[in-house]
């Protein structure tokens, strides 16, 4: 399927462009404060660019239409990476990435809802993503509207028992208008998310659970395509989940050897080598 972004107008701009645009706002705004979740961003691009400009029916020039599919940020740390996503969308006009993260900015550095046009709910405590987003996938049915909800979680919230509680409301309520996308990066604050508490294997826990289970590259724009496409087209009643292994820092091999890239520091004069190393290898 394609979105309507505009309503009625389809884009011909080919997903890979849309996630190196993603990638390129967010190094941009990640200069403007000379820090931000840039490791993040970068790995979860392809996964962003397929959601809104292949997955996710909304309309840019009406962020509330009651018809849209709601797109969770569970990771509010993530924003960064959303706000490249909502500007690439034109839900955000991109005059206002130099704002990022300033006083008064539509685009605090942790996504809060009431601030900015898009961002269906502020991402406060890791683990609280998954339950806000079956309270509305229930909600959405109890009214009769077909909408879709998206949730975007990280892999460090399997570790919250409050993800396994809202999966297994899920499944219990038959919320198949739900779709839990998990990045897993294999990163956290404090390491290695499976050196900290182990959810493998995500896709078989997820489907013990009572859920439609798919486990991709999350940074293969083909294998996100189809596993998006599966999770909407399955019959059954189950919520569907899609487990993407993404690569922190992606696309930008200096930062991607860096023995930290949970919160990586980028130098002064390194954001425009990274600007540069991402044009080089500019999709069409």
């Amino acid at each position: 399927m394609a979105i309507t972004d505009t309503a009625g107008n389809r884009s011909n701009v080919s997903l890979a462009r849309r996630a190196y645009n993603i990638r390129r706002k967010a190094i941009q705004m990640g200069e403007v404060q000379g820090q931000g979740y840039v490791g993040q961003a970068l790995g979860v691009a392809d996964v962003l660019a397929v959601s809104f400009f292949h997955a996710v029916e909304f309309r840019a020039e009406e962020p509330e239409w009651e018809g849209r599919d709601r797109y969770l940020l569970s990771i509010g740390h993530y924003a960064i990476a959303f706000y490249a996503a909502l500007m690439e969308a034109g839900i955000l006009p991109e005059e206002e990435l130099a704002t990022y993260g300033m006083d008064d900015s539509r685009m605090p550095m942790s996504g809060m809802a009431s601030y900015t046009p898009g961002m269906e709910m502020s991402g406060g405590s890791l683990g609280l993503g998954l339950s806000v987003a079956v309270g509305r996938a229930l909600g959405l049915k109890r009214k009769g509207n077909p909408a879709l909800v998206f949730n975007l979680m990280s892999d460090g919230e399997l570790g919250e028992g409050s993800t396994w509680e809202a999966a297994m409301g899920a499944a219990h309520h038959k919320l198949d208008n739900l779709v839990c996308i998990v990045d897993f990066n294999n990163q956290q604050a404090d390491g290695a998310s499976t050196g900290m508490l182990s959810a493998e294997p995500i896709d078989a826990k997820f489907t013990a659970f009572g859920w439609f289970a798919q486990r991709v590259d999350g940074n293969d724009i083909s294998a996100l395509r189809e596993a998006f496409d599966a999770a909407r087209a399955h019959s059954g009643p189950e919520p569907r989940v899609i487990v993407c292994d993404t690569r922190m820092c992606k696309g930008v091999p200096f930062l991607e050897s860096r023995e930290i890239t949970h919160f990586v520091r980028v130098e002064p004069d390194e954001w425009q080598k990274a600007l540069a190393v991402l044009d080089e290898e500019a999709p069409e």
